[in-house]
């Protein structure tokens, strides 16, 4: 591909076109470790009218484009490993315009999650949609994976805050879709077909989100319990007594993994099997505190429970769940990001414990999750011994393993980081051969070319 070098430095000047193995390598990967990225070329476009000449010669001249945002993404959605020009979207990164009264921003794909989180502040406003790699994350990549989070419980994923979207589809055409409307009931919402695309239907140029008012106080409470089941009964009372903005859960695995990585002291004298971090809305007193804790104490669901009395101490008790993925990356773990329904987590749990314990057992898992969505992270680790190649290896099984129970117990297959390369051939697991045929024809109908994303998803 490096013949149209000039084309493209033509259309986004030179200095803006990569060529150097060493600069490219960062652009043709995500999180994952699977593959070594192989870009032929990076562009990184300043307009949206830059992004439709690209993919106008991509379709002249059939040149697969991989989108780039943040890279954080986890399923080898932003992978370049075949060639593939390397669209990044990083300099598309400004505020284009906020309205009050609508209490809504436009965005370029290419604002950090985290910024857009601080402007919202600044208005007086809260954007909801958080997680672990919101200061690296791309807002265009957010749309593009349905990013959820921590507070989907509360306020939904991003796909609930958005408002409209300019896009650039694979066959060039630019299109407004929703423009930041309320109501619009004019035929099948299109907006919604790129929410959660990946990338494969074209480029995500342009975002209006809907902000949402700042929350009052909260409280932050971490509870240990003995059973996931328990968990679980904890988190009905929760409902019921409090207006609930997260409700995580993460292991006594995960809490090692935190203290050791970190140097973080666990709050708890007692290690428990599991835990429970409870966010909601502030009390006016702590009796509603302490009848809750009472009323969960004397069913025997919790054995103890931690409640912060400062902002500080708040986020001391997040970085229990924050953490845990970096403190995990050292053992380069293999992610599962499955959801189930909440009646049948206990179940699925057991299940998949015991069906790892008996075909792999050299290796070790570590859950967390968001447990009020009933969305579960799965993590494999490699083991100590072995290196990365025998761990590949084991890699289909595994999924294999996971997907089969997440499709016996009605779940899904990917809750929030999408399907990528990681999961592509196991979609069937999760769809109906129907379905699969509408998605490809999809594709086909706003890709005619295949020149997005090429290999991923479909």
């Amino acid at each position: 591909m490096k013949q149209f070098a000039d084309h493209f430095k033509a259309i986004v000047g030179a200095d803006h076109v990569l060529a150097d193995t060493t600069e490219m390598a960062p652009y043709g990967i995500d999180r994952t470790t699977l593959w070594q990225p192989n870009p032929s070329l990076v562009i990184r476009p300043d307009s949206i009218e830059q992004v439709r000449q690209i993919v106008l010669l991509a379709n002249a001249h059939n040149i697969p484009l991989v989108p780039s945002g943040g890279r954080t993404g986890l399923a080898g959605g932003a992978v370049a490993r075949h060639g593939e020009v390397v669209v990044s979207l990083e300099r598309m990164n400004r505020i284009r315009h906020f309205s009050g009264p609508d209490q809504a921003v436009t965005c370029e794909a290419g604002v950090i999650t985290k910024h857009l989180q601080q402007f919202a502040q600044e208005q007086g406003l809260f954007y909801p949609v958080d997680f672990a790699s919101s200061g690296s994350s791309h807002i265009g990549g957010n749309v593009a994976t349905n990013a959820g989070g921590i507070h989907v419980l509360r306020y939904g994923g991003t796909r609930e805050q958005i408002t409209g979207l300019k896009v650039v589809t694979g066959n060039g055409d630019i299109l407004d879709l929703n423009r930041g409307l309320v109501k619009n009931n004019c035929g099948p919402d299109l907006r919604h077909l790129f929410i959660g695309s990946e990338g494969i239907l074209g480029f995500i140029c342009e975002v209006t989100v809907r902000l949402q008012p700042a929350p009052p106080p909260q409280t932050v409470m971490v509870v240990a319990s003995r059973a996931i089941t328990d968990l679980l009964s904890v988190f009905q009372q929760a409902r019921k007594r409090f207006s609930l903005s997260a409700f995580e859960f993460f292991s006594q695995q995960a809490v090692d993994a935190v203290t050791a990585h970190t140097g973080q002291p666990s709050p708890f004298t007692t290690p428990a099997p599991c835990y429970g971090l409870l966010e909601f809305d502030a009390p006016h007193d702590e009796e509603a505190i302490s009848d809750f804790f009472a009323h969960c104490q004397s069913h025997g669901w919790i054995d103890d429970a931690v409640i912060a009395r400062s902002e500080r101490q708040a986020r001391t008790l997040w970085q229990l769940r924050e953490n845990i993925s970096e403190s995990l990356s050292p053992r380069k773990p293999l992610k599962n990001d499955v959801a189930v329904r909440l009646e049948v987590l206990p179940r699925f749990i057991a299940q998949l414990e015991s069906l790892l314990a008996d075909r792999f057992p050299d290796l070790r898992s570590v859950w967390f999750g968001h447990l009020g969505d009933g969305n579960i992270h799965v993590n494999i680790l490699q083991p100590d011994e072995g290196g990365d190649r025998q761990f590949a290896e084991k890699v289909p099984q595994i999924l294999a393993l996971v997907f089969d129970l997440v499709s016996r117990q009605g779940g899904s297959i990917s809750a929030e980081h999408g399907v990528g390369l990681l999961k592509r051939d196991s979609l069937k697991r999760s769809e109906s051969a129907g379905e699969a045929m509408l998605r490809v024809q999809l594709k086909t109908c706003f890709d005619p070319h295949d020149v997005m994303n090429r290999g991923k998803v479909v």
